[in-house]
This record gives structure tokens, C-alpha cells and sequence, in this order.
């Protein structure tokens, strides 16, 4: 009979792989273990968003750490959600010259989408393709995440007002908006891993 835990982990499983033989033609030997990571892992780094604002300097003032600035969130710091993206965007021209070849994705970049007399700007626009898609990602993952914070961060202002009723607005806020974000960081978790095979996808298909 198997556990609760066991009964998630398997069902998560079978998540990322309907997933990946869904937006993925071809072989899923490693696709369907990474699509499930990255969804893992920006739900895991999203729930630090649902830390209290002032526990983490409270706790480095207890400690004596000698921390003058600190962020809890890694998405809504530019630098992670783009770092990913770009991990990303390595793993997109792996497969794409994994899966067409050398020759395949040259003809592909040249060629693609106005024939081989419009060379100079297939390059230019597939390159920017590249780039944006990368871009994109990264940057809808870093703007949901930084406006949440940042959003938690005014609620948590209405604590300071030292007044009863900003003291309940503080509390009714939060929980209100702490339970609703409970719904984004799982959904930010589930774009970015749909979006990271539809990408991969796109790079196992020959235009």
C-alpha cells in the first residue's frame, strides 16, 4: 500500500511525463526529469516569498551577521530567473543540434523563415528569436515574483502605522494575499516548465 508521499511523488511524475510526450516529439529520455526539476525548484524558491518580510533581518540582527543587504527571494532577483533561461536556452541549441545535426541547424538558421535569397535576415531573426526567447522567460518569471514581493513588502508597511486598524489591515492583508500567492507560485512553477518544453520541443521540429 503506498503512502501519501509516495502517492505525490508518483503522481508528479506522471505530471511531467504527460507533459513532456505531450510538447515534445521524439526521444524523452532526460526532458520529462528536467521539466519536473525546474517545476520543483521554482516552487521551492517561490515559497521563500511566504516568509515574513522582517524575519530574515530580524534573524541577522539575533546572529550578529554582518549582512547589510539581503534578499529571501531568488526570482525576484533578475539574476536567478535569468540564469535559469539561459541554462535554458543552452539546453534549446543542444537538442536543436543534437536532434538536426550540424548541417540541419545551419539550414535551419539560414534559411528559415524566407528562403535561402533572404540569408542576412533569417540569421538576424532567428538569432533574436534565440535571445527573446530566453529573455522572455526569464523576465515573466523575475516581474510576477518581484511584484509579489514587492506587494507583501506595502501590507507589511500597514503593521508599522502603529494604529489598531492598520495592525488589522496588516494581518487581513497578508493572509488574504498570502493564501492567493500560494496559487501564483505554483503557476509560475507550471509556466516556466511548459514553456521550457514547448522551447524544446520547437528544437526537436524542423521548420
Amino acid at each position: 500500500m503506498p503512502t501519501r508521499f509516495q502517492a505525490a511523488v508518483e503522481i508528479l511524475v506522471e505530471f511531467a511525463e504527460t507533459q513532456s510526450k505531450t510538447l515534445v516529439s521524439g526521444p524523452n529520455g532526460y526532458i520529462a526529469p528536467l521539466g519536473l526539476t525546474i517545476f520543483l525548484w521554482v516552487i521551492v524558491m517561490n515559497c521563500m516569498d511566504l516568509v515574513p518580510v522582517d524575519l530574515p533581518m530580524t534573524l541577522i540582527n539575533v546572529f550578529g551577521l554582518d549582512i547589510a543587504h539581503q534578499r529571501i527571494l531568488p526570482t525576484a532577483d533578475v539574476n536567478g530567473p535569468l540564469g535559469m533561461s539561459m541554462a535554458v536556452l543552452a539546453l534549446i541549441l543542444f537538442y536543436s543540434f543534437k536532434v538536426k545535426k550540424v548541417g540541419g541547424f545551419l539550414k535551419e538558421l539560414c534559411t528559415a523563415p524566407f528562403g535561402i535569397y533572404l540569408l542576412p535576415f533569417n540569421i538576424i531573426l532567428n538569432i533574436v528569436e534565440y535571445i527573446s526567447k530566453a529573455f522572455s522567460l526569464g523576465m515573466r518569471l523575475f516581474g510576477n515574483m518581484f511584484a509579489g514581493e514587492l506587494i507583501f513588502a506595502l501590507i507589511a508597511l500597514l503593521g508599522a502605522t502603529g494604529t489598531w486598524w492598520g495592525f488589522g489591515l496588516h494581518w487581513l492583508a497578508g493572509s488574504a494575499w498570502a493564501i492567493f500567492h500560494i496559487l501564483i507560485i505554483v503557476l509560475q512553477g507550471y509556466i516556466f516548465m511548459t514553456l521550457t518544453l514547448v522551447y524544446l520541443g520547437q528544437a526537436h521540429e524542423a521548420h
